[in-house]
């Protein structure tokens, strides 16, 4: 037994249970001191530890090294060499040893120096150890070949490979034993190896005779020489790395799979991701199902049923190493009752992946009732299946089914773990694109209900529009449109986007739509209607910034902002009042078919507060296309908004059916394959209302002139076949004029103008507007408005820079269609 010698650790590893005594072993400290000292140090010494400890291991040289032969020791790991001692009896010993620079646990760092006590000079018994070695190694393959390469000799790993013994090989090449194609690339190795002298390396994959399973070899080719340089044949050193091979095979899967899964944001294109990576590699073929309960896709998922009972399953993606996936039972698509006790429903109700051979009871039982499923298996030789549940966040989603018939080796416990890892990845995205489906679908809805769902009727303009939300991960955002008709037969146009994307921006492009609605109402103008909005935005973006909002997927947030362009169109003057607020340019198309951006002044996005908004007025021909637009038409990461804008304007001027034709016509030319935010468009061909379908009459501020005013008002409508209306009209020149006299200011003018219905306009330069009461019982007035009120289909006053303008408006049989140019 070796004895413990104190402050020396690591100089005597413990009992002797192999012959310790035969290494002497000693440590020395970074001074020089000796430290420690093993028996097989005292039995190549003769010293005793007590003799030795603490004495400067210098004093055992049996001479004095120089200086200049020294090497730097306190930079090495590692010394080697040999050293000329000096016994105790005197005797100079040559002794070979081998130093280690080490750290122990103790902090300090040392040296630990060994050295065979029986010596350096071979045994008789070397070569027969090497060879034996060699011979009965079980890992390492190793075949000698002559320089025709021919086999001389195999040791037992190599003839257990290739399920032959050496005399059954000998004298045979490579391509005589082995029926493989990959026979040929190791000849030629085998060949450039010898002919060289460089080492060749080669990976193959190849099954041993008997054997089903297919083994990974990295293998190497070397030659053998005489010491005199003669060329004796060529060795072949193969290693089994099939372990290794899969597990790097698994790793390289995952690593795909986290790359691959989850590209987008759709269900059915993630499903199918998942098999895509799983086939080949790990499956022939492999179905990817959802519980049919998921398809209301306003309701989070429901529970798994309790057991008892069947389960519908949706296909939403399947593949196959055979094109067409032939084996499958169940289309894309289509939903399949799967029986209680099936392995998918097993693996669903328990949470847990389940591996089954086909011979076994659990599928043996369950498709012998399926007869189609029997001679699926049948005729594509099913041996092996894994069902693995789909969950995430704690909520089952479906079933993928991976299963081998090309495949000759059954799936394995480690398949079953990369299963489960792949199918963790792929439902986490596929929960991930089902709360986006809803959390999109909602918005969807959400702001199709805040559009207008059909454009309203009014003769100033033809118009046509197209909405289409956002197809990728952004969500679904706040653009908007609309069209509002107005007092004077005027028409607005409004085109909007909000900042951000989701429900939120829906929600807000919802207010801002109304805000503008009632505004428009009003009848104030562009410039005065958009800084009214941006200070509602400000409001806005103080209730947001006071609030905690929880958002979902696909929701963006940030400040609340937004941009507008508003336009008030009048067919009488044909004239366009416009202004935006960080709003792309409109685009007009002349007749003649001339295109050009309508020149305004930029405007602060709605929400700055504090900066003005100007108002441009252009006069428009008849026949006139306005085209207003949301950014997302002509900007995208691919798409520079200059290039987008040309494409707008090259489609707006080619021919068209129709306006709706038109709008389809842009959207293709455009729009790119994907957008990636909403787009919003609306075009409107200008019409023109005939001169003699307007009359205008300067009214004297005199009461007198009450009675001519409604004689001539009586007379045009004769002129226009519209003697019907000539009591209520009379009623109504007559109120407006004398408030006009009695509560305004001069000028005061009367305008007629037979469009869809008949309006009758009053001008003053008075900014007050009148107010409709209920009269007292004993009140000589105050009864007017209220009777314009009762007679007519609606009435209203507007600003204009003059003064004010009250209006009504009478239901009158649809105009012929020559009236309305």
């Amino acid at each position: 037994m070796e004895r413990r010698i104190v402050g020396g650790p690591g100089a005597s590893p413990g009992p002797d249970l192999v012959g310790e005594a035969l290494t002497a072993r000693a440590t020395v400290d970074e001074h020089g001191t000796v430290t420690g000292w093993s028996d097989g140090a005292e039995g190549l010494l003769g010293y005793a530890s007590a003799q030795i400890l603490g004495r400067p291991a210098a004093s055992l040289l049996a001479e004095e090294p120089a200086a200049s032969d020294l090497p730097p020791f306190a930079e090495l790991p590692r010394w080697h060499g040999t050293l000329a001692l000096r016994h105790r009896d005197g005797r100079r010993i040559e002794a070979r040893v081998l130093a280690h620079h080490r750290t122990p646990d103790a902090g300090a760092r040392d040296w630990l120096l060994v050295s065979a006590v029986t010596g350096s000079q071979p045994h008789p018994d070397d070569d027969a150890l090497v060879r034996q070695g060699l011979l009965l190694s079980p890992f390492c393959a190793t075949s000698v070949h002559d320089t025709n390469l021919r086999f001389r000799r195999s040791n037992r790993s190599s003839q257990g490979a290739l399920g032959l013994s050496d005399d059954d090989m000998r004298g045979l090449r490579m391509s005589d034993v082995l029926d493989d194609p990959m026979v040929g690339e190791v000849e030629r190795l085998m060949l450039r190896a010898l002919e060289t002298g460089e080492p060749q390396y080669m990976e193959n994959h190849a099954r041993a005779p008997g054997e089903t399973r297919e083994h990974a070899w990295s293998v190497h080719f070397y030659r053998l020489e005489e010491p005199d340089g003669r060329v004796l044949g060529v060795a072949s050193t193969g290693h089994d790395m099939t372990e290794q091979y899969w597990a790097r095979t698994r790793l390289q899967l995952i690593a795909e799979a986290g790359r691959r899964i989850g590209s987008t944001l759709d269900v059915t294109r993630t499903a199918q991701e998942l098999a895509d990576v799983a086939v080949p590699d790990l499956a022939d073929f492999i179905s990817v199902d959802l519980l049919a309960s998921l398809d209301d896709l306003h309701d989070e998922p429901p529970a798994i049923p309790a057991a008892g009972g069947s389960l519908a399953l949706r296909r939403v993606a399947h593949q196959s190493v055979y094109p067409g996936s032939p084996e499958a039972v169940v289309a894309p698509g289509e939903v399949d009752e799967y029986p209680d006790g099936s392995p998918p429903v097993e693996s669903l109700r328990s949470g847990r992946a389940v591996l089954h051979q086909v011979t076994e009871p659990a599928i043996a039982d369950w498709v012998a009732q399926d007869p189609l499923r029997t001679s699926r298996i049948r005729d594509f030789g099913f041996h092996s299946a894994m069902s693995v549940p789909l969950s995430a966040r704690g909520t089952t989603l479906g079933v993928a089914v991976f299963a081998r018939h090309r495949h000759p080796d059954p799936f394995q416990r480690d398949d079953l773990v990369l299963a489960e890892e792949l199918a963790a990845r792929a439902a986490v995205c596929i929960d991930n694109a089902l709360r986006y489906t809803r959390e999109r679908g909602t918005a969807v809805t959400l702001q199709r209900s805040l559009l207008p769902q059909s454009l309203p009727e009014q003769a100033a303009v033809e118009v046509a529009s197209r909405y289409l939300p956002a197809g990728a991960r952004a969500g679904v955002g706040g653009d908007w449109f609309d069209v509002i008709p107005l007092s004077g037969a005027r028409v607005a146009l409004v085109v909007g986007d909000v900042v951000g994307h989701g429900i939120h921006a829906s929600a807000t492009m919802g207010r801002l739509r109304t805000a503008v609605r009632t505004l428009a109402d009003i009848d104030l103008p562009p410039d005065e209607l958009l800084t009214h909005l941006d200070d509602m935005v400000g409001h806005l973006a103080i209730e947001a910034e006071g609030g905690e909002r929880t958002v979902g997927d696909g929701e963006t947030t940030g400040d609340v902002g937004a941009t507008c362009l508003y336009a008030v169109y009048d067919p009488v003057s044909r004239r366009c009042a416009v202004a935006r607020a960080g709003h792309p340019l409109p685009i007009v198309v002349s007749p003649d078919g001339t295109v050009e951006l309508l020149d305004l002044p930029a405007g602060p996005p709605l929400g700055l507060g504090g900066l003005p908004f100007e108002s441009v007025e252009t006069e428009l021909r008849e026949g006139s296309l306005l085209a207003l637009y949301t950014d997302g038409l002509v900007a995208s990461r691919d798409t520079d908004v200059d290039v987008g804008v040309l494409r707008l304007r090259r489609a707006l001027a080619g021919p068209a059916a129709s306006l709706d034709v038109l709008c389809d016509t842009v959207l293709g030319a455009v729009l790119p394959e994907r957008p990636t935010d909403d787009v919003a468009l609306l075009v409107a061909r200008t019409r023109a209302l005939d001169a003699d379908r307007v009359a205008t009459w300067d009214v004297t501020p005199d009461p007198s002139a009450v009675a001519e005013t409604r004689k001539r008002a009586v007379g045009q409508l004769a002129s226009w076949g519209l003697s019907e209306a000539a009591f209520v009209t009379e009623l109504v020149v007559s109120e407006l004029v004398t408030n006009a006299i009695r509560h305004a200011e001069p000028p005061i003018q009367l305008r007629l103008i037979h469009d869809a219905s008949l309006i009758c306009e009053v001008s003053d330069a008075s900014s007050t507007a009148p107010h409709m009461r209920r009269a007292r019982s004993y009140d000589e007035g105050g009864r007017g408005l209220l009777l314009v009120a009762q007679l007519t289909r609606r009435w209203g006053t507007r600003p204009t820079p003059m003064g004010k303008t009250i209006w009504a408006e009478q239901g009158i049989d649809p105009a012929p269609p020559s009236l309305i140019a």
